[in-house]
């Protein structure tokens, strides 16, 4: 993939995380990233980019990560 094809997708998973945190509300990040079905790492570059531009909040208990919307 080039490199705006890439940013494109990742973008598109950010849409689809938010959404789904949108609707659902807080979830596992093992939970979304099953129910989603995002291909590849793009449940991880999505994550990413939302937490970059401070619209989740991450936290984790033991070995479970939990996300919800900011």
């Amino acid at each position: 993939m080039v490199q705006e094809e890439l940013q494109e997708q990742i973008g598109l998973s950010a849409g689809e995380i938010y959404d789904y945190l949108n609707n659902n509300g807080e979830s596992t990040f093992s939970k979304m990233k099953k129910e989603l079905d995002l291909k590849g790492n793009f449940a991880d570059l999505g994550l990413g980019w939302l937490a970059r531009e401070g619209k989740v909040q991450i936290s984790k208990k033991g070995t479970s990560v939990s996300v919800k919307l900011k």
